[in-house]
């Protein structure tokens, strides 16, 4: 998301900021820590995903190593359009506790879709509209602040709303993701019990990313109004 410009209203968003690198500074140690701790049963991300699923009835679901640069970050992803679960090359191969963790996260996407999770299907679907009406957004508000034009500054801000509801409805679908993966991986016997616990803080963790965002998003729509009513005084 981009920040567009600076000028003083950007001190509202340190607080986020700071969240986020945080966030991404906790995320990468923590999964840097756990895929040095290699599980018991020895099976990798790839095997604990398509087995999870299997024992679930999900029989539709292709899973599928992400090659190229993509690979080079946590890129794991279900894709509910194709019923593709890609998994990173740090996960897809690995018998680490904490890719085991990420797969089951993922598959727990996958169990949601088959489940006719409302948040998931919410979030599917606005999701071209959320990436499409952010970069609006920020034109047209910008336009509107350098030509003096509120209608555009209004519209801009109704645009983002739309990144805003994205961002939030994305909180209970991974919440609740991590909460599957955990729960199944404990009672199908994936992880022993002290595995687990490594589960809980890769998941947790990234979890925060997610929280990060919102946060973020947030902030970027306080920043908009502030900026909106600045223009009333003048």
């Amino acid at each position: 998301m981009p920040f567009l410009f600076y000028d003083p209203t950007f001190v509202l968003l340190l607080p986020a900021l700071a969240l986020a690198l945080y966030a991404q500074l906790k995320v990468s140690g923590t999964f840097n820590k756990y895929a040095q701790v290699l599980s018991a049963r020895g099976m990798t991300g790839a095997e604990v995903a398509a087995e999870l699923l299997r024992r679930r009835g999900v029989r539709d679901v292709r899973v599928e190593p992400v090659g190229g640069l993509l690979a080079a970050g946590l890129s794991d992803h279900y894709d509910p359009r194709t019923k593709t679960l890609r998994l990173s090359a740090q996960v897809y191969g690995s018998t680490s506790v904490a890719a085991i963790g990420v797969a089951a996260h993922e598959a727990g996407h996958a169990l949601q879709h088959r489940e006719g999770y409302a948040p998931l299907a919410l979030r599917t679907a606005i999701v071209p509209v959320a990436q499409f009406g952010t970069m609006a957004a920020w034109v047209l508000f910008a336009l509107g602040l350098f030509t003096s034009q509120p209608v555009l500054m209004d519209l801009g801000i109704l645009l983002f709303l739309g990144y805003i509801l994205f961002s939030l409805v994305t909180l209970p679908v991974e919440f609740n993701a991590s909460s599957q993966a955990v729960a199944v991986l404990q009672g199908e016997g994936f992880v022993l019990p002290q595995e687990a616990q490594g589960v809980r803080a890769v998941l947790n963790a990234a979890a925060l990313t997610y929280v990060a965002a919102a946060f973020m998003a947030v902030m970027q729509l306080v920043r908009l109004l502030v900026l909106r009513g600045m223009t009333r005084d003048e």
